[in-house]
């Protein structure tokens, strides 16, 4: 049986249509976009964690995940798991207070 054929797009691309498959299904999508950095878009749309099996994703990566889904105020902070420390990002954008 032959392999299925390889499709190139582009990560921008990619992390959109994860956003809006989140949104429209209300479930959390997941991508790999590195050999060792993933990203998990919330259900909402509006939270996204960055993770390493590795390590840890930077600040700078969040910005520029976050810039790709549209978040117009992203707040950044950590969550610390059972074995992955993860960047949490939340667009502040539709906040009420």
């Amino acid at each position: 049986m032959a392999a299925p054929p390889t499709v190139t797009v582009k990560i921008r691309e990619a992390l959109r249509y994860a956003l809006q498959r989140a949104q429209k299904t209300g479930r959390t999508q997941q991508l790999e976009l590195d050999q060792d950095l993933f990203v998990r878009i919330a259900g909402t749309g509006r939270r996204f964690l960055l993770f390493q099996l590795e390590g840890e994703p930077t600040t700078e990566q969040a910005q520029a995940v976050a810039d790709a889904l549209g978040f117009t105020l992203p707040r950044f902070g950590w969550h610390q798991g059972e074995t992955l420390r993860s960047l949490t990002v939340h667009d502040a954008s539709g906040d009420t207070e």
